[in-house]
């Protein structure tokens, strides 16, 4: 096997095993061998359809495996996982197992690691789901500023193993820790609360810091990841503020401090004066979410598949490191350290055998709610469900929708770091274009951030950018102009889409084309027209790049805090709201607010119509296959894809 070849895995068990199986294939390091497990008939027909043997004893499997994802329970719950570790890693295989572990069965399996000169690692899994990272990216940068002056969490205690991982990293560690015991429940509390008493809670200490623990402390023996009242809840305090991790699923929240010096007669001072300036932070911001919240289904398509190619990647540099897997598991053996001793505290869970239960719509829960409606939840993403603000202004007609002139000296401000993200994903959508077919044509091209990109990633390929907006396309010369090469290489037209329909207006034959963030501006017939007539001129194999926005269907959006940016001693604000349009569209509002030392200084509004619509309804209209952006883009763009037609040599779904 050469050093570049991807690694031959197996995955062990097929319940959240499916995860591991889907990343393995997606990720460019391992190819998937096999399946192990029980061999039931569901595994059976899962390794038939992914064209892979189903082995169901790892006596069975052959000598060429070079790595295993072991997804079964280890012995401290009961299961055979970490028999099933020790005996892959005593046949030379690398092996990533799935929490928790005890610590006894992690220092077993490490030691073997060793004798075998082979990679384990243990997998919480949690800490690399995308909200999660930005809370632990986020606390870190908070502790090299400030103190953490204490810590309030909470879990389910089937999760709590990661939790405590979660914790380590966002605090840089467990040590100095100690937890004391629960507190009691007093009889009378608990008969008062009708015999019931889901959480318990005790205090200690991690990272030196004091900790506030709720536990729920209840498990139903036949669905243990079922009957959770909540997930993963962190809150960081400091002098400055509080940062939150609402869930595990986001959003990721920050409180600045709500303090208000005194003047001179020791009154508390209530306009943001020279000495008051903190006054003019928002109450609250939420942080990293360049979109809706998730669904629920959005968890385990995206936010989850994600996360395990978080730990694949993890996991494939250490075996190309070649590292001692027992000096690199230290911060692994302190944290199942500190769940035996929580665990051993806390006793043996409480065995619920609760109903289903009845997930509620946010819409439930705000005024002139159906009573009947129920789990229809906003899209990922979509910021939370709201009542819009008092004074912000009523919807206009269709006429008079804006067209991002008004806009456009601040475009730049909130869509650079966006486009950090989405242009390297787009240029990697592109990989394998014939610049000798045709130019490549940009439509919506805006103030050419990703233009660039892509111009100086492809160097032999012509492109056509198009921007209809005035302000825009003037950023756009510019960008281009200023760069002596793509001068000689970017044409930028003032087309709209309608106009690109004309005779004449796009050549007879493209390279590839790129729509990011424009076709939901579009009405349904004017998009299909255009997906129609692009297609029509695609070269052989050519690509559409096309970004959404993640909205899949209507939603109300409160006035949402997205981005900021200081430039001199001006501030930058760039809020959103939303409500729906209609069955399939929405009404956008976008504020861009400016502030000085003085107060706010001016305040721009734009209004925009956005047509709801998934990646999976596109490749219907155009005819065309789907493809992911690939790894590593897919888990931070995942609303842009891939159209093209079957037969090019890309994987499609």
């Amino acid at each position: 096997m050469s050093a570049s070849a991807p690694l031959r895995a197996v995955v062990c068990g097929t319940n959240f095993g499916r995860f591991y199986i889907d990343a393995v294939q997606r990720h460019p390091g391992f190819t998937l061998a096999g399946i192990l497990s029980t061999g039931s008939r569901y595994s059976r027909e899962l390794a038939e359809g992914h064209g892979v043997p189903c082995h169901t004893s790892p006596e069975e499997l052959p000598d060429d495996i070079d790595a295993a994802f072991v997804a079964v329970p280890a012995a401290v719950m009961g299961g055979r996982g970490s028999e099933l570790t020790c005996t892959l890693l005593d046949r030379g295989v690398h092996v990533l197992q799935e929490h928790p572990m005890h610590p006894d069965e992690l220092s077993e399996s490490l030691r073997r690691a060793r004798r075998a000169n082979r990679q384990f690692h243990v997998n919480t899994h949690y800490p690399h789901v995308a909200p999660v990272r930005e809370f632990i990216e986020a606390a870190t940068r908070l502790r090299e500023r400030q103190r953490v002056l204490f810590v309030d969490a909470a879990a389910p205690v089937h999760v709590l193993a990661p939790l405590i991982d979660i914790l380590a990293r966002a605090l840089g560690g467990t040590r100095p820790w100690r937890l004391g015991d629960p507190a009691p429940l007093p009889e009378d509390v608990v008969a008062a609360a009708n015999g019931e008493a889901p959480l318990r809670l005790l205090h200690g200490a991690i990272a030196g810091a004091p900790l506030t623990l709720r536990v729920q402390n209840q498990i139903h023996p036949g669905d243990r990841d079922n009957h959770s009242l909540f997930w993963h809840r962190v809150a960081v305090g400091t002098e400055g503020g509080v940062l939150t991790l609402a869930d595990t699923h986001g959003p990721v929240l920050w409180h600045p401090r709500m303090h208000s010096p005194r003047d001179s007669g020791h009154r508390l001072v209530f306009t943001p004066e020279p000495g008051a300036e903190a006054l003019r932070l928002p109450a609250s911001a939420i942080l990293g979410q360049a979109g809706p919240p998730p669904r629920i289904c959005d968890i385990f398509s995206e936010l989850w598949p994600a996360a395990i190619g978080e730990a694949l990647d993890k996991f494939a540099a250490a075996i190309a490191a070649g590292a001692d897997p027992l000096r690199s598991a230290q911060h692994d053996l302190a944290v199942f350290a500190l769940w035996r001793d929580l665990m051993a505290r806390l006793g043996p869970p409480e065995l619920i055998r609760p109903a289903d239960p009845e997930p509620l719509a946010p819409s439930a829960l705000t005024s002139g709610a159906a009573p009947t409606e129920q789990a229809a939840g906003p899209r990922v993403g979509s910021p939370r469900s709201g009542p819009v603000l008092p004074g912000e202004p009523t919807r206009p007609p269709a006429a008079q929708l804006s067209d991002y002139n008004e806009a456009a000296e601040f475009f730049d401000l909130g869509a650079r770091e966006h486009t950090a993200r989405t242009g390297p994903a787009v240029v990697a959508c592109l990989n394998g274009i014939d610049p000798q077919a045709g130019p490549l044509v940009d439509i919506g091209a805006g103030s050419g951030l990703v233009t660039r990109q892509v111009a100086s990633a492809y160097p032999d390929s012509h492109l056509i950018a198009t921007e209809p907006a005035a302000g825009m396309r003037a950023l756009l010369t510019a960008r281009v102009g200023d760069d002596p090469e793509l001068a000689r290489r970017v044409t930028v037209l003032p087309h709209t889409a309608e106009e690109l329909l004309e005779p004449g207006a796009l050549p007879e034959r493209i390279s590839g084309a790129v729509l990011c963030g424009v076709l939901g501006h579009l009405e349904p017939d004017l998009r299909h027209e255009l997906l129609r007539e692009l297609v029509r001129r695609l070269a052989p194999g050519a690509p559409i790049v096309v970004e959404l926005t993640g909205m899949r269907e209507p939603t109300t959006i409160p006035p949402t805090l997205l981005r900021h940016s200081e430039l001199g001693d001006q501030r930058y604000e760039w809020w959103m709201a939303g409500e729906p349009d209609g069955p399939d569209r929405m009404r956008l509002d976008t504020t861009w607010r400016v502030f000085r030392k003085g107060g706010p200084v001016r305040e721009v509004r734009e209004q925009y119509r956005w047509y709801t619509l998934e990646l999976e309804q596109l490749a219907k209209e155009s005819g065309l296959h789907l493809t992911p952006a690939p790894a590593p883009h897919a888990a931070s763009v995942p609303y842009l894809g891939t159209l093209a037609a079957s037969g090019n040599g890309v994987v499609t779904t």
